[in-house]
């Protein structure tokens, strides 16, 4: 149920030096920064009360710098890009509230059993999947079945699913079925779990996968078939029609959908560049966009567009490299010789960095210091008594010198503990105007308390090989910036769990393993109990370091004044949304 995606947004943001101390040097009152009182007072939804016009078609643009992977499934994808066109031909069986608990307002309904370890869920009758099949509980348990066969590719055997009632089993292949689903009619379902959870509320992904579509495709070709790539299917409000890959995604209205006939007939989705996005916009180029921070003044100016925003389900950080995934063992195991491995390393790189005036004076003010790997979008969950992201150059360089790094030659540089050179590899992300100057911020701050750190292969990464290099443990890299949208589940064991894919840094730690446990039994199912739990396991992040979070962001959207009923709290209902008129430029 991550209504924004299981996310991997890893968007990273960076500077040069030289526009960094223009910038952020004191003596200039800019007007263009936007005030936290006023960043809090953005709508949420669209005002627009004119007459819709039938039939109307409305263009949505992706903002990225490459093409998007055109993985679009919600099993396989692990791309934001992809999620962004996913989310409009396809969606969970069960719907969601405000607070991001599931609820009956989706395409079944659910009920748990009195010991909580039991949902059983319900489809309603009218379901049916993009090419009229019915959508059915043999659906969704395949979609289980996929995703824990051994020759799955994708991230998702992680997490909830883990817990489900005989799916380890199934996963190393000593059973063909999992034996905690239970088939109880074509429109009905059980799924029983070792143990009560909460996450069951908010971490259980019940977006089936259809079966009949995928006959005859092996599990680990899935991914890049056909039925993925090309022609992918769906029981949302619309429907693909044509595919340019990495390009753009034509829909059209699928008229049968559950809820009702869409009011827009079509919807067309492109990449957009950031750099012109706020320009497509005023254009009328497209309708809707999500726009970087940096691009906020410019975006002021527009006439034609009403702009929408809240706190982002998401944060930025710096990461550790810290070991590798260990397929065989289907966990993370961390390297004693890693590089990374010294928290007082990792804590006073945290303490280099001026935040504030990052966020301040090149995020217009829309990114402030982060405390915590649960952002405040979880209000109930997140602890604003830890200490901000703030530079402290003094204690960044007693930090250094206790744990042993010294300038042994007097050179300005810090060798390691043993005396040796140390060298530290830096790897982030091609992407916004302010990609390359704050990377270089970044490290010219690294350099002050001592810190020899170079950039990966001396330049930025595109989005693709800087994924694919993290992802796959490249020893090139023992430091990256990245950022992670949380979904809507607050579980954060999907991410910086033991048997966590998604876990880049690699690190473990028994205090680690038993608090994300305790967040997920039954005891949590008391908010007082659970909220206790998280405030321990961000305590123990924010001491062990081995991500450090550096930005709280709002997300701010740019829409089209023509376009009806588009609203972010929490999320659009696509089928629900009309134009007002035929052009979008006024």
């Amino acid at each position: 149920m991550k209504r924004k995606g299981y996310l991997s947004l890893l968007v990273t943001i960076f500077l040069a030096i030289s526009l960094v101390l223009s910038a952020c040097g004191g003596g200039s009152s800019d007007d263009k920064v936007v005030k936290k009182e006023e960043a809090s007072k953005f709508p949420k939804t669209t005002t627009n009360n004119k007459k819709s016009i039938e039939d109307g078609s409305l263009t949505y643009g992706i903002v990225s710098d490459t093409p998007f992977a055109g993985t679009l499934n919600t099993t396989f994808y692990d791309g934001q890009p992809d999620w962004e066109i996913i989310q409009w031909f396809d969606e969970p069986l069960l719907g969601m509230n405000k607070d991001y608990e599931i609820d009956n307002s989706g395409a079944a309904t659910y009920k748990l059993s009195k010991d909580k370890k039991t949902i059983t869920i319900k489809i309603k009758k009218n379901v049916n999947w993009s090419d009229g099949k019915p959508v059915t509980a043999q659906d969704l348990e395949y979609k289980f079945l996929v995703i824990a066969n051994k020759a799955y590719t994708g991230v998702r055997y992680d997490g909830t699913v883990q817990q489900i009632v005989g799916i380890q089993d199934y996963h190393a292949g000593k059973a063909k079925n999992i034996s905690g689903i239970k088939i109880l009619n074509d429109k009905e379902i059980s799924i029983t779990f070792k143990s009560a959870t909460p996450t069951v509320l908010t971490g259980l992904n019940t977006t089936p996968l259809p079966k009949h579509y995928f006959k005859g495709v092996a599990i680990k070709d899935m991914a890049k078939s056909p039925q993925v790539r090309k022609a992918p299917i769906g029981f949302g409000p619309f429907k693909v029609k044509k595919i340019i890959p990495g390009e753009s995604v034509e829909l059209v209205r699928n008229d049968n959908y559950w809820r009702g006939k869409p009011k827009l007939k079509s919807v067309i989705i492109k990449v957009v560049s950031p750099k012109v996005v706020v320009s497509a916009l005023k254009k009328g180029e497209i309708d809707v966009a999500s726009v970087p921070a940096d691009q906020y003044p410019d975006l002021k100016t527009g006439k034609n567009y009403q702009v929408l925003g809240s706190y982002d389900l998401a944060y930025n950080y710096i990461g550790f490299k810290l070991g590798k995934w260990d397929a065989k063992k289907g966990e993370n195991v961390m390297n004693p010789k890693s590089k990374m491995n010294n928290k007082n390393l990792r804590q006073a790189m945290g303490l280099a960095i001026n935040f504030k005036e990052i966020g301040d004076k090149l995020y217009n003010g829309l990114y402030e210091p982060a405390n915590s790997l649960i952002p405040p979008s979880f209000p109930t969950w997140y602890d604003s008594s830890l200490p901000k992201a703030k530079q402290d150059v003094k204690k960044a360089k007693k930090l250094l010198d206790e744990a042993g790094y010294k300038d042994v030659n007097d050179d300005g540089l810090r060798e390691d503990p043993k005396g040796k050179k140390l060298t530290i590899t830096f790897s982030s992300m091609s992407g916004s105007k302010v990609a390359e100057p704050l990377a270089n911020y970044y490290i010219q701050s690294w350099k002050k308390i001592g810190l020899n750190v170079k950039l990966l292969d001396g330049r930025l990464q595109e989005f693709n090989s800087f994924y694919d290099n993290i992802e796959k443990d490249s020893p090139k890299i023992d430091v990256y910036a990245a950022a992670w949208g949380t979904g809507t589940d607050v579980d954060p064991s999907g991410l910086y769990g033991r048997a966590a894919q998604f876990d880049m840094t690699r690190w473990t730690n028994s205090e680690n393993d038993k608090l994300l446990a305790d967040g997920l039994s039954s005891k949590s199912f008391d908010k007082n109990y659970r909220k206790l739990v998280y405030k321990k396991w961000q305590e123990l992040m924010k001491e062990e370091a081995p991500v450090i979070p550096t930005f709280f962001r709002y997300q701010t959207y740019a829409v089209n004044k023509r376009v009806k009923d588009w609203t972010i709290d929490p999320f659009t209902e696509f089928y629900k949304v009309s134009v007002t008129s035929d052009t979008s430029v006024k």
